[in-house]
């Protein structure tokens, strides 16, 4: 079982505190926790709270030597972090620990000097002054997360839990992350980028999402052979305006998002049955077992009798 210990200062928001503590922690949730979950901060005290309430911490900076995730769920934007917190982050890091700046959390993340070189994940309103302030790190403001292995970011609010979630699939597959998005009534995979929330120019009057439409559709047909022309023929548009529409609502080609959505339905079947990788490839609509190894290693950089051996139960490793 891994520890994630999670890091509050004075002034953080208990939304924000609340999400790693949600899906790490189970808090409030009734369901087994997979992980050890500790909160600290660079000095146990009563910290403050922009909701009109204090929250006490028992734990300082020392609960980083043993943890396994680090997560820093939000930041000050105006505070620089303390030579206590640097020194504390790197000693994880350099120890194999993860280390997951959630929405402006990438703030310490790349204060930390841990990130230069390499891009991180911010909420897209504050990028261009993070990648201003920090000029060594590239800021991502078109994606809901990066994950570098050691290192994860993402954008905010909501996509902290799209993130948080990530990371339980990663450790624990897809029924686990299925399972407890369940439980929290929210998406198991939520594909799409931030551009979507970018403010852009709107029609006053949305009456329907012909893109949400065919979206329900194609996961409704995933085991079909599904063509660019047939599928913008499903809600009525022409190829091109769908391809533009979709790249509009999602920031990802249609295409992509296909193949995303058929090979995390056989990640899903991978971990819950028995079927072998030939019926999974004809179920997911990959045609072939070739097709499916191929793309499920290009995309989760693991073969899918490994992730089967890694995630599903004993009954259905043979």
């Amino acid at each position: 079982m891994q520890t994630v210990a999670v890091l509050a200062f004075d002034g953080i928001s208990p939304f924000h505190l609340s999400v790693p503590t949600l899906v790490f922690g189970r808090v409030g949730v009734e369901a087994a926790a997979p992980y050890r979950m500790v909160i600290c901060a660079e000095r146990p005290a009563m910290l403050s709270t922009p909701a009109g309430f204090d929250i006490t911490v028992h734990h300082g900076l020392d609960s980083l030597a043993a943890a396994d995730l680090v997560v820093i769920p939000s930041w000050t934007v105006s505070q620089d972090i303390s030579d206590d917190l640097r020194a504390a982050l790197h000693t994880a890091h350099a120890r194999g620990a993860r280390l997951i700046g959630l929405c402006l959390g990438a703030w310490a993340v790349a204060a930390s000097g841990l990130a230069d070189g390499r891009e991180v994940t911010t909420h897209w309103a504050t990028a261009e002054a993070l990648a201003a302030a920090y000029p060594a790190v590239r800021v991502r403001a078109d994606t809901l997360w990066t994950d570098l292995g050691d290192i994860v970011t993402s954008a905010g609010v909501a996509a902290a839990l799209d993130c948080c979630l990530h990371v339980v699939r990663a450790d624990h597959g897809a029924r686990a992350a299925t399972e407890l998005a369940r439980l929290l009534v929210t998406a198991p995979h939520r594909s799409g980028s931030q551009a979507q929330y970018i403010p852009v120019a709107i029609p006053d009057r949305v009456a329907d999402d012909p893109i949400e439409r065919a979206m329900v559709w194609a996961r409704a047909h995933l085991g079909e052979p599904i063509d660019l022309d047939s599928w913008a023929g499903a809600v009525h548009l022409s190829r091109r305006t769908f391809t533009r529409r979709f790249r509009e609502r999602t920031g990802d080609s249609p295409q992509r998002w296909l193949l995303h959505q058929r090979t995390d339905r056989a990640r899903l079947l991978l971990e819950s049955t028995a079927d072998t990788v030939d019926r999974i490839a004809a179920e997911t609509g990959f045609g072939s077992a070739v097709s499916l190894r191929h793309h499920f290693h290009r995309i989760l950089g693991v073969s899918p009798a490994a992730h089967r051996a890694q995630f599903a139960p004993a009954a259905h490793r043979s």
